[in-house]
């Protein structure tokens, strides 16, 4: 697992409650390999990895103007919603997916939305047809994939040096 507190740009940046279900799903991974137990699904081990997936995203758009204040401290704001290239065109100056392609590139978007896509709606929705589990390997994997996306977005979007420090 990728220790995130090596990276110092971006573990500054964090938020105490980004860093804290980023040490707490750390933890969580350490102690569940240590046990006997083999649970038939995994993806528990992901939630604190994509809950501050979240938490970085909404911050994120806010310091580098892709949302407003209002946006962000709305219950209502949903990521998934203008992260989705899906609805690219209907959002129409409000798609967060337009807005990282024109800054940065369509390969950044398109990482930020699959990461959502897979490290939070496909394994805490749940879907009769399609029940997704996850081995301790997978949550492993997509946990690693949370944190390099964020890594990456972070180096791509240019957060202004004012901001990078939340301590």
């Amino acid at each position: 697992m990728l220790n995130v507190e090596e990276l110092q740009d971006i573990w500054n940046y964090f938020s105490a409650t980004q860093k804290d279900l980023i040490r707490e799903g750390a933890y969580l991974m350490e102690v569940t390999q240590e046990q006997n137990y083999v649970f038939k699904d995994y993806s528990f081990l992901v939630f604190p990895y994509a809950k501050a997936y979240e938490g970085f995203l909404k911050q994120l758009f806010l310091d580098i103007g892709f949302i407003d204040h209002l946006d962000y401290v709305s219950d209502h704001y949903r990521i998934g919603k203008f992260l989705s290239p899906h609805l690219a065109v209907k959002l129409d100056g409000r798609s967060v997916y337009s807005k990282i392609r024109a800054a940065s590139s369509e390969d950044l978007a398109r990482e930020l939305w699959e990461v959502w896509k897979e490290g939070r709606n496909q394994v805490f929705h749940y879907y009769p047809h399609n029940i997704k589990r996850l081995t301790y390997q997978e949550a492993e994997k997509m946990n690693t994939q949370i944190i390099h996306t964020m890594v990456h977005a972070f180096e791509k979007l240019k957060v202004p040096r004012d901001l990078e420090e939340r301590e």
